[in-house]
């Protein structure tokens, strides 16, 4: 049996259940790892061929080097020092090919807030691309007073002036920057012309993210209205979608703006020093009974049947809120249009859109002392982990880090006190992380850990896409750490 084979096999069993699937594919890594006909098992360790199957019949297993060198591929850290915030980390573990996950960091230079992105994209990895380039600009400016917006809007201003990006990669092609510059100028020029300076912050956020994705549905529309045809490339990202948890520090105030399934959760100690947490957002599924009564409410009784089924919306989508899916909030006569030219488009039982909604839900919280960092994640962390076991890993990661600073002999200490600090600084070595990175950290513990090496390799070994999405999903980390000095100051 060759790998092209077990494949089939695989997809095969796409509706079985999802632990019997795991099984299979965990049996595959078996496979691949133990060959029944060998008669020793000889270990060439590769990450090139571990990823692409095998030609002969020579057993092939990850080192723990190359497993690390994996985990580490795309880790980043990155200094802020400003006021609440210390600094943070991230990182990406990919199941999909390409991955469908991605983040963004961006610090607002005139308004002195940090913002943080976790996007989760599905049906491709279009529309999460899309909207993490440009979601902090629409947030950025529905921050901005309404002069500064106006200098914006005539080139006085540029955006480096008013947002600065972090560990940025890629650019739009040019056809579609022009397309989203527009679309952003106009968005200016009703900010400039709208703006209330009695909106609350997280009035703000909530209307630019709901902007963005009118944006990209008007993007997607246009060229059909205008001239009859779409545009393959603002289609392809208004037929996928995304679901987000955007954070935004301002002082000693955290606002979250969640649409979909990602979820933020503070770490905090108690004052027995123990590690508890506050999962901060409410996951937009089928488990949230409110959400299914809000879309029961917004549809007529007779639906109710059939708009959740088998815990999807419609029976497609597992999120009940998202940017883009269109194919779920346009109007049936433009399906019936799209069905002309593309298969499979219009939802069956689609009666009275939109049933599918970007408006994100707002969460506001003070940060105080006992507040030590935000964990944001998409759902393929917290599928692998609750958030109280997060939280510890992250707290216990951190008190690990401080191994180096252990205390030094002093000159008047007795051996028995050398003894003791020497046994104690064998126990907290112990305790040393394996990554530095706290992202890292908890990705490494969400495919299997730390003791397990052998597990995770079988787990990394599997090829990207269809085999490895059965067993786990893209995991998207993001840790931001808080200056608690700085929140004991702050009044009240």
């Amino acid at each position: 049996m060759n790998y092209t084979n077990v494949s089939l096999i695989v997809n095969g069993c796409l509706k079985l259940d999802r632990c019997l699937r795991k099984e299979l594919c965990v049996s595959y890594s078996r496979w691949k790892t133990i060959k029944p006909w060998s008669a020793g098992i000889r270990c060439f360790r590769s990450y090139q061929y571990s990823r692409q199957g095998y030609s002969d019949d020579v057993n092939v297993i990850m080192s723990p080097e190359e497993v690390t060198n994996i985990l580490r591929k795309v880790e980043f850290t990155q200094d802020i020092s400003q006021d609440a915030v210390k600094y943070y980390e991230n990182n990406q573990l990919e199941a999909n090919n390409p991955i469908e996950d991605t983040r963004v960091e961006a610090k607002c230079k005139l308004t002195q807030g940090i913002l943080f992105g976790v996007f989760d994209g599905h049906g491709g990895p279009e529309c999460a691309q899309v909207v993490a380039k440009r979601a902090m600009s629409y947030i950025a400016a529905s921050l901005l007073p309404p002069h500064i917006v106006k200098l914006l809007m005539n080139g006085s201003l540029n955006l480096s002036q008013i947002l600065e990006m972090y560990n940025v990669k890629g650019e739009f092609v040019p056809e579609l920057q022009q397309l989203y510059h527009e679309s952003f100028q106009k968005y200016l020029a009703e900010l400039s012309e709208t703006h209330n300076k009695n909106c609350s912050i997280a009035d703000r956020i909530e209307s630019s993210l709901l902007r963005l994705d009118f944006d990209m549905s008007h993007e997607a529309l246009s060229p059909f209205e205008g001239f009859g045809r779409f545009n393959e490339r603002t289609l392809s990202v208004a037929l996928s979608g995304a679901v987000a948890c955007v954070a935004y520090v301002n002082g000693p105030n955290l606002h979250i703006a969640n649409i979909g399934d990602c979820a933020a959760v503070l770490g905090q100690v108690t004052e027995d020093d123990e590690w508890c947490f506050t999962k901060i957002t409410k996951d937009h599924s089928t488990a949230n009974i409110q959400e299914i009564k809000r879309i029961w409410d917004e549809h007529p009784t007779m639906e109710r049947n059939a708009i959740i089924r088998s815990n999807r919306l419609l029976g497609i989508l597992a999120p009940l809120r998202s940017l883009g899916d269109f194919r779920l909030k346009w109007p049936v006569n433009v399906l019936k249009a799209l069905s002309e030219v593309y298969q499979n488009v219009m939802p069956s039982n689609y009666h009275t859109p939109p049933y599918l909604t970007a408006k994100p839900e707002m969460f506001t919280h003070r940060l105080a002392p006992k507040d030590k960092f935000l964990i944001i994640g998409s759902d393929g962390l917290w599928d692998t982990m609750s958030p109280l076991k997060a939280v510890k890993l992250v707290g216990e990661h951190m008190k690990g880090k401080m191994v180096l600073n252990t205390q030094i002999p002093e000159k008047d200490m007795t051996l028995g006190d050398i003894n003791d600090l020497l046994i104690n600084r064998k126990k907290t070595l112990r305790n040393k992380p394996k990554d530095s990175n706290s992202a890292t950290h908890l990705i490494r513990h969400a495919v299997g850990g730390i003791e397990d090496h052998i597990s995770v390799a079988r787990q990394l070994s599997l090829p990207l896409g269809s085999c490895s999405r059965e067993v786990r999903d893209d995991i998207t980390v993001t840790v931001i750490f808080f200056d608690s000095e700085y929140l004991r100051q702050c009044p009240a």
